[in-house]
């Protein structure tokens, strides 16, 4: 099997192929007071990505002239089929993981000494989980992200746009030994394997998490599971500039 082989599935949830997305829909500049923000909507989950910009550095950046870019994350107690108590006295141990995957993947689009001694907070809040919520808010967050450096160019602070390159997720795994992208919480919930993919337009990954919940896999599923990610990025950062009114390819 090549990486431009069409993979199938019998009885997949949505009728959908194992190559195949689910429905996504990107809506830039959701929110009228945040300086950059988007709605992502992937199938059934749906995360509200925004953007705020301070004239600040976390101490360890200070007299350094780069600038930060972190995440902030967060699950809507009815995003669920149970409610999700509000974490109250800080993230958990989960959520301050996804928070930490955000904040990687979107410092690797921008060139923090270009940014200068300033901090981009991307602010993620899933409204509705049916699996790959974490994908979504990158995804999503990459377009939040880019407005407000937008926002920071036409206020006359940047000069050029620090943008270094695209950057997107999305989920993989094997269910029922098949290779399926882009899952939704009922085949997640029963995946062999489920991994999450971060990957630039170029083509180089910023993070792979994956782990075998049944059967170890083989490093030849490694290589067609990345494939399968990487043909699921590309069709999402259409979906990305799309939003942004950037060219098309």
């Amino acid at each position: 099997m090549t990486s431009e082989e069409p993979i199938t599935l019998i009885g997949r949830p949505g009728g959908r192929r194992n190559d195949e997305l689910r429905p996504v829909e990107i809506i830039a500049g959701y929110l009228p007071y945040a300086e950059g923000s988007a709605l992502i909507k992937m199938g059934n989950t749906h995360v509200l990505c925004a953007a705020t910009v301070e004239a600040r550095v976390p101490n360890f950046l200070v007299g350094t002239g780069r600038g930060w870019i972190t995440a902030e994350y967060g699950m809507l107690p009815r995003s669920s089929r149970e409610r999700i108590s509000r974490e109250r006295m800080g993230p958990g141990g989960r959520t301050a993981e996804i928070q930490r995957l955000i904040g990687r993947a979107l410092r690797a689009a921008v060139d923090l000494t270009a940014l200068g001694e300033r901090m981009i907070i991307i602010d993620c809040d899933v409204i509705q989980a049916d699996g790959g919520t974490r994908t979504a808010a990158i995804t999503g967050g990459y377009v939040a992200l880019y407005q407000a450096l937008q926002y920071l160019v036409r206020d006359g602070v940047l000069t050029t746009l620090p943008i270094v390159r695209q950057v997107a997720a999305i989920s993989v795994g094997i269910v029922h030994g098949e290779l399926r992208l882009d899952l939704e919480y009922a085949e997640d919930s029963l995946a062999e394997v489920d991994m999450n993919v971060v990957m630039t337009d170029s083509g180089h990954f910023v993070e792979i998490q994956g782990t075998a919940e049944g059967l170890p896999f083989s490093r030849e599923q490694l290589g067609l599971l990345l494939d399968l990610g990487e043909r699921g990025i590309r069709e999402l950062m259409w979906h990305q500039r799309r939003a942004l009114g950037l060219p098309l390819e």
